[in-house]
């Protein structure tokens, strides 16, 4: 049996987060757990934007000090932290043991946030997360603000935007093109320290999908957890993505959702 871990916070339509990370550690044959770090529910009487409630800190150390006590959890994910006194307590939790792998899909901005307090947030997840990820999955804006680039406009972006933030402290960056991104492919980058590899699909539609960067980054964290080699499980997490875009949930909300039941993969 193989374990993987996620610190994250919880999307109450199961769209997103802590419920899409074990719903894709499940898919891919993977025993999930974690640390929930925070509540977030869209409010659908404003524009669903978000409502987000944080996880006090001293509940989340309880929660990481119950389940690395419980397992020999050696591989990790890092989703939504939310708040500088999470963030605090989530890098007492890493630095507790050694990880073989340290997966951080770094969210920097939480709707609803003050300017300020977002700003402090993003500020301690550079300072104290970033340093201790061996994988990171930056978006295209995160990319941008995590590289200092203004715009991706091209592949060679990319993988100038993922050699930046490589020097911030994680070896491996997956940098994730997205709908953001020009042309009619949706484009992921991954540097590995020494080389860049594109990994290419034709895009489905020109909307958002709730879900597929955190789909991406879980399914990352899963195949690295069952020692499958980085660009191996960033191109099983590239086809399990494209499967649940092509078979997406729909709903009453103005967005649809990954559906990571849609992939299946041989034994």
């Amino acid at each position: 049996m193989k374990f993987a871990y996620t610190i994250a916070g919880s999307e109450a339509t199961g769209g997103a987060g802590f419920q899409v990370d074990l719903k894709t550690f499940q898919q891919l044959g993977v025993y999930g757990s974690g640390a929930l770090t925070c509540i977030v529910s869209f409010d659908p009487n404003n524009n669903w934007n978000h409502r987000f409630v944080p996880v006090p800190a001293n509940v989340i150390h309880d929660q990481i000090e119950a389940a690395l006590s419980a397992q020999d959890m050696r591989t990790v994910k890092v989703g939504m932290l939310g708040h500088p006194a999470t963030i605090e307590v989530v890098e007492e939790g890493l630095r507790s043991q050694e990880w073989d792998n340290v997966v951080v899909d770094p969210v920097l901005i939480c709707k609803g946030q003050e300017p300020g307090q977002a700003l402090d947030t993003d500020n301690a997840l550079r300072s104290k997360i970033l340093p201790l990820a061996t994988v990171v999955t930056p978006n295209y804006f995160e990319a941008c603000t995590l590289s200092g680039m203004e715009s991706l406009g091209s592949v060679d972006d990319l993988i100038e935007a993922a050699k930046r933030i490589s020097d911030l402290g994680p070896k491996n960056v997956v940098v994730k093109g997205g709908i953001d991104f020009t042309g009619e492919d949706a484009v992921d980058v991954l540097w590995d320290g020494t080389e860049a590899r594109v990994y290419t699909t034709p895009k489905i539609g020109e909307e958002r999908v709730s879900g597929a960067g955190c789909t991406l980054a879980a399914a990352i964290t899963a195949e690295l957890a069952k020692d499958s080699p980085i660009e191996d499980a960033v191109q099983v997490a590239k086809d399990m993505v494209t499967a649940g875009i092509r078979a997406r949930v729909s709903a009453k909300t103005p967005f649809s959702t990954v559906w990571q039941g849609a992939y299946s993969q041989e034994v």
